[in-house]
């Protein structure tokens, strides 16, 4: 069984997060920002991941610690999950289209964390979420996972859009990326 169960817990936030990478997209998600439960809820659904998240953070100073630490946690439940990574796919690409926008995401499940990310916005936010955060998230859950993650708006002029086409695209990349193809470790070093 490929699961792990996360909790974090700071002066700034406490969270408790569960991943089965086998499951089938359910979720009990929340977080205290609409928009960013949206998004996970998104990242579940499409991966094809089993996920609970609870985030209790300190939002009266705005949601970069929530945002920032659940990925931190979800990061490190997906690198626990995915284990010593012997058969798995290990790469995955996928772009999604949400109506006018281009989202595209390539990923390495490496152990070697580094993020490229290229999107930029029309505005500071969507709903309660500053839209800059979804870097931030896409930074912690990339080094705290081990992956190497490209992500790219290609274009786009709604930003809701713009964020939920990388989300979604992040989601189908992970779920090309962790099927499980054989029984070695994809690697001519023979361990990732």
């Amino acid at each position: 069984m490929r699961t792990a169960v996360i909790d974090r817990d700071t002066k700034e936030t406490k969270i408790h997060v569960r991943i089965d990478l086998d499951g089938s997209g359910k979720y009990d998600i929340s977080t205290g920002i609409g928009f960013f439960d949206h998004m996970l809820t998104a990242l579940c659904v499409h991966a094809g991941f089993d996920m609970d998240v609870k985030c209790d953070g300190d939002l009266y100073v705005d949601g970069h610690h929530s945002v920032e630490d659940t990925g931190i946690a979800l990061g490190q439940a997906f690198a626990r999950a995915i284990g010593d990574k012997k058969g798995i796919r290990r790469y995955g690409s996928f772009c999604i289209p949400m109506d006018e926008a281009l989202g595209f995401c390539s990923l390495d499940i490496s152990g070697r964390p580094y993020l490229v990310y290229d999107c930029s916005y029309t505005n500071q936010s969507t709903g309660q979420y500053d839209n800059f955060l979804t870097e931030e998230f896409m930074r912690a859950f990339a080094v705290n996972a081990g992956i190497t993650l490209h992500l790219k708006c290609m274009y786009g002029a709604n930003d809701h859009h713009k964020i939920e086409a990388l989300y979604k695209a992040l989601a189908h990349a992970l779920k090309e990326a962790v099927a499980i193809e054989g029984d070695t470790v994809l690697s001519t070093k023979g361990v990732l």
